[in-house]
């Protein structure tokens, strides 16, 4: 295409860009989001005896918010994360699985603030219940000079 609809396509605007330039052209960073919901693993989770030699099935959320100036955030790596962190070994509770992967998504310096969800559908309790969940937030410390 060429003319209007060909500037239209490369508009960083239209296309939700991390910097767009706006109409006094400035540039001005965005805060990107990146989520992986429903990640499904098996792993060595809880304090219980057959909780700790026994594969548990766990479903995990994880949303990074990257600053839009500092670049693009693979969520491979993101999912490699989650991944690394299960395999570790036995972890006692569920708030220790989503602070390691919170700390982990951490370490990269783009990703400003991290929301992991850690869900266990089999819990030993004596009714009903769909799974439990424990939500970590975390926000990078950002220290000005």
């Amino acid at each position: 295409m060429t003319g209007k609809d060909s500037r239209r396509r490369t508009n960083p605007v239209r296309r939700g860009s991390a910097s767009a330039t706006n109409a006094a052209g400035s540039t001005s960073a965005a805060e990107i989001e990146i989520s992986l919901h429903a990640m499904r693993f098996h792993a060595l989770v809880g304090i219980l005896e057959h909780e700790r030699s026994h594969p548990q099935p766990l479903e995990i959320d994880l949303t990074a918010w990257c600053g839009g100036a500092a670049g693009i955030v693979d969520y491979r790596r993101l999912y490699e994360t989650v991944r690394n962190v299960l395999g570790e070994g036995p972890i006692d509770y569920l708030e220790e699985v989503g602070d390691r992967i919170a700390t982990g998504v951490l370490k990269d310096e783009r990703v400003i603030r991290v929301r992991v969800a850690v869900r266990k559908p089999h819990v030993a309790l004596p009714g009903p219940l769909a799974y439990a969940e424990v939500v970590i937030g975390r926000v990078r410390d950002i220290i000005t000079p």
